[in-house]
C-alpha cells in the first residue's frame, strides 16, 4: 500500500469508527513483518498489528503506522487420532471453521460466525457457546520483531484464561503471531450446553447441524457487521467467587450463571446490563444492542470517545446495582497504541 500521512482506518476496524493513521501496511510474509516493523524502530515510529481488525476500538487517530498481518495458507497433517493444521495468521477465521467441515474434520462449529483473523484468535482465546480456542490449539507460532527469532509455544505456555492469553501480557509488545497450530481429534463430540444447541439431540447431532444452529443464533441476535459497526461482545462475562455468586443469585435467581473449574461462578454479562434497563441507551453515535445487551454498536458515526464512553456508563451502572465491575473484552487503542481498558473506563 502506498505511504500515506493520513490513512483511514474506518474500514479496517470493525466498529467503524472514522480515525486515521500514518500510514497502513500489509505484511504477506515474515520478511514483510520484519522489515516493515524495523523502519517502524529506524523512524521512531509507533507500530500497531492487525489482522480483521474486529477487537479493537480507537479513541482516536493513531500517530504511527498500522501493519495488517495478511500471512495466509492452510496446511493440514493427520494421523490416526487427529488432523493437524498449521494456519497462516492471515487467514479468515470463519473461513477456516467452514474449511474443515467441508473436508469433514469436525471441532471448530461451535466457533462458526466469530468475526476477525486466525492470529487474533489465541490473544483472545475466543469462544462461544461451550467452546474456547484452547481446547483446540496445539501451538502459536510466534515472530520476535526485534530479532526476527521465531519460536512455537505450546497451549500451556500460552497461558491460556478465560478471554485471556500470555499475548495479552508477557508477549504483549514486540511480538506477531504468524500462524497457529490446531488439534482436531477425530473422535469427535457435540458441546450442546448453550442457547438452542440444548435442542439438539446427543445421539443423532451431525457437525453441519451445530456450524448452522450456532450461525442462525448469531444472525438472530447479533447486528450485521456490514450494517452496524461492533465488535462482537464488549464485556467479558464476570467470573466472581462463589460466597458472592450465592447471596446475588438468591436476589437475582434469572441471571445465567455457570460454575467454573476450580471455583468461582461465571455470569452473564449481558443479562446483567439488560436487568439495568440498557438496552437500547445511546451515547452519543454509539448506542447498547436493542436484541444482545453484551454489543455496542456504532449506531450513528460514533466517535471512539462515544463508545467508551457508553462502556464506562454501564461499567458504573452494573457496579451500583450488583457490585460486579465488567472489564472489556475489546482491546482500546489511543494515539500511541493499546490502553488499559479498565482504566479507560473509570
Amino acid at each position: 500500500m502506498p505511504n500515506n500521512s493520513s490513512a483511514p482506518l474506518k474500514s479496517l476496524n470493525s466498529f467503524g469508527v472514522d480515525v486515521h493513521a500514518r500510514r497502513v501496511i500489509a505484511a504477506h510474509t515474515v520478511t514483510d513483518l520484519l522489515m516493515f516493523a524495523q523502519q517502524a524502530v529506524e523512524n521512531i515510529e509507533p507500530l500497531l498489528v492487525l489482522g480483521g481488525g474486529s477487537n479493537v476500538l480507537f479513541l482516536e487517530n493513531y500517530t504511527g503506522n498500522i501493519l495488517l498481518n495478511r500471512i495466509t495458507g492452510i496446511i493440514v497433517k493427520e494421523n490416526n487420532d487427529a488432523w493437524h493444521l498449521h494456519v497462516g495468521a492471515g487467514e479468515e477465521w470463519h473461513h477456516l471453521v467452514h474449511m474443515c467441515l467441508e473436508k469433514r474434520m469436525p471441532g471448530l462449529e461451535n466457533l462458526a460466525l466469530i468475526p476477525g483473523s486466525v492470529g487474533s484468535a489465541p490473544i483472545q482465546n475466543i469462544g462461544a457457546y461451550g467452546v474456547d480456542l484452547q481446547k483446540f490449539c496445539e501451538y502459536v507460532e510466534v515472530l520476535q520483531l526485534a530479532t526476527g527469532e521465531r519460536r512455537w509455544l505450546s497451549s500451556v505456555e500460552c497461558q491460556f484464561g478465560y478471554r485471556d492469553s500470555i499475548f495479552k501480557h508477557d508477549l504483549r509488545e514486540g511480538h506477531v503471531i504468524v500462524a497457529v497450530g490446531l488439534r482436531l481429534p477425530k473422535a469427535w463430540k457435540p458441546v450442546l450446553n448453550y442457547g438452542d444447541l440444548r435442542s439438539l439431540n446427543a445421539c443423532k447431532v451431525t457437525p453441519w447441524q451445530i456450524y448452522h444452529a450456532v450461525c442462525k443464533m448469531r444472525r438472530t441476535t447479533l447486528p450485521d457487521l456490514a450494517l452496524h459497526g461492533n465488535a462482537g461482545s464488549f464485556f467479558k462475562n464476570p467470573i466472581i467467587h462463589e460466597s458472592t455468586a450465592k447471596p446475588l443469585l438468591n436476589r437475582y435467581p434469572d441471571i445465567p450463571h455457570y460454575p467454573q473449574l476450580g471455583g468461582g461462578v461465571k455470569l452473564a454479562a449481558g443479562c446483567l446490563i439488560d436487568t439495568c434497563g440498557l438496552k437500547g441507551y445511546r451515547q452519543g453515535g454509539a448506542i447498547v444492542h436493542h436484541k444482545q445487551a453484551l454489543v455496542l454498536v456504532n449506531a450513528n458515526n460514533a466517535t471512539g470517545e462515544d463508545i467508551i464512553a457508553l462502556a464506562r456508563h454501564i461499567h458504573h451502572r452494573v457496579a451500583e446495582r450488583f457490585s460486579v465491575w465488567l472489564e472489556p473484552e475489546v482491546r482500546i487503542i489511543g494515539a500511541n497504541g493499546e490502553v488499559d481498558g479498565i482504566r479507560a473506563m473509570i
